[in-house]
């Protein structure tokens, strides 16, 4: 299976602390603390790197089906059709001074572009 995003702090900063989206507000929490991610917060970011990865599972299980319902053709096209999943590695500048290098994933890097915009 291809990897996925952890949607965490990977380096400085709340180190190994969750990101998450809720009610349209974005957090890190951890257990040396939280921190909201805003225009508010931040000074700015920067992104890394970004990376996209095939999910191996998803390729399977779609060209299985799709040979089932469509033959050989149906095998072929349902296997290219699987999900990809894209890592988005950040670097984060609060204006408090601190910095944290986070990683996440497509939903949360939109959700994290809008907010800051």
């Amino acid at each position: 299976m291809g990897a996925k995003a952890k949607n965490k702090v990977i380096s400085g900063y709340l180190n190994g602390a969750s990101i998450t989206h809720f009610l349209g507000e974005i957090k890190i929490s951890g257990f040396a603390g939280n921190q909201t991610i805003s225009k508010a917060t931040v000074a700015n970011i920067e992104l890394v790197s970004s990376e996209t990865n095939k999910d191996t599972g998803s390729s399977i299980a779609r060209g299985v089906v799709g040979g089932v319902l469509l033959g050989p053709a149906g095998l072929i096209g349902g296997a290219l059709l699987g999900k990809h999943n894209d890592i988005y590695t950040l670097s984060i500048n609060f204006k408090n001074g601190k910095k944290s290098l986070v990683e996440i994933d497509s939903n949360l890097y939109k959700e994290l572009t809008i907010k800051l915009y």
